[in-house]
């Protein structure tokens, strides 16, 4: 135990010192009114109409945003999971291109790609010889593609570490049972993986919370969001 505590520590200590710390100092310095200790900021915040919906706009914003990015980041996992062995690290490197870039140019990138006359809505047009100017930006759809785009590898990973772990004798067994695959699939290697599904959706929740650049660049007047 004392080992393991040794490993803990470094991370726990730079954990207080980058983030405890500060809300603490935050805190201390929002109680105090005209030289005297009050809370009255934090009952202006839960009595303002306007932090009550913002908050339920970062609330619906985010939970939309991890349902999309969990959706499609277990079938980019199982994909994944499905190619040959000496494949797979060339699919883990196209899952980790959005981590080369800042978010803030990649929000900038997407409103060249999703505009009016971007990239989608030209190619759109070039197929059905007139552009159809699809709003795909300044709204919830241009927020949700950009804070997926960023969320998905948080999903991938997880969950392609534990597709990989699991015994495919399993799934082997279930096939002599007379299981066809889809049913193998819902009932053995779906419920096997919900551990991963778990840690991707929370990890994918909270970090949605704190997104900035992407809603104010992507999003309409009705997706502004807490850290906005």
């Amino acid at each position: 135990m004392s080992q393991g505590a040794g490993f803990v520590l470094p991370a726990a200590i730079l954990f207080c010192v980058t983030l405890v710390a500060p809300i603490l100092y935050i805190f201390y310095f929002r109680v105090q009114d005209a030289g005297a200790y009050s809370l009255s900021g934090y009952k202006w915040i839960v009595d303002s109409a306007l932090f009550a919906r913002v908050f339920m706009t970062t609330l619906e914003v985010s939970v939309m945003s991890t349902a999309v990015s969990v959706i499609l980041g277990y079938m980019l996992a199982y994909f994944l999971y499905t190619l040959p062995s000496h494949r797979r690290p060339l699919g883990l490197v196209f899952v980790l291109l959005p981590f080369w870039t800042s978010i803030l140019v990649k929000s900038y990138s997407f409103t060249i790609i999703l505009g009016r006359n971007g990239l989608i809505n030209d190619s759109i047009g070039r197929i059905i010889r007139f552009n159809p100017e699809l709003p795909l930006i300044f709204n919830r759809i241009g927020v949700l593609i950009g804070m997926s785009n960023y969320l998905i590898p948080f999903v991938v990973f997880p969950v392609l570490a534990n597709l990989l772990n699991q015994d495919r004798n399993l799934l082997r067994a279930a096939a002599i049972m007379g299981a066809h695959p889809l049913r193998s699939f819902l009932r053995v290697t779906l419920p096997l993986s919900a551990p991963a599904i778990a840690a991707g959706t929370l990890m994918c929740l909270i970090i949605s919370f704190g997104f900035f650049v992407t809603p104010a660049l992507l999003g309409g007047r009705d997706d502004v969001m807490l850290a906005n």
